[in-house]
């Protein structure tokens, strides 16, 4: 499924009020998006997400982290296939998790960069 590439600086947040992901990247960015300005980030970097604040029953069940679709096309840092970790790309299929890894819903985004499409 085609999807924007996500970058560092991208703003994502959990679909509840307040939580946001925060990305922290795995290794030196290679790929770049916005003229050179932001590095795009892989599958293997840390998408953690940060004051949730949704209860489920009257207990808290906040969204901890944020699973993004892989790409199949676009690699960074070497061959597809070989060496790089695919990119993650932003797709309706991508999902905000509880610490139990139950979906909480997919993560809204804005700004994101909206030139590079990847499959």
């Amino acid at each position: 499924m085609p999807g924007l590439l996500v970058h560092i600086g991208a703003i994502l947040n959990c679909p509840h009020p307040v939580g946001a992901v925060t990305a922290n990247t795995s290794g030196v960015p290679r790929v770049w998006v916005n003229k050179g300005a932001q590095p795009v980030l892989t599958v293997k970097d840390l998408h953690a997400v940060a004051g949730c604040t949704v209860q489920v029953a009257g207990n808290p069940h906040p969204c901890v982290s944020v699973r993004l679709d892989p790409a199949t096309r676009v690699f960074v840092n070497g061959t597809p296939g070989v060496i790089g970790p695919p990119a993650a790309i932003l797709t309706p299929a991508a999902l905000c998790y509880s610490a139990d890894q139950l979906p909480q819903g997919p993560p809204n985004s804005s700004p994101i960069q909206k030139n590079v499409v990847a499959t």
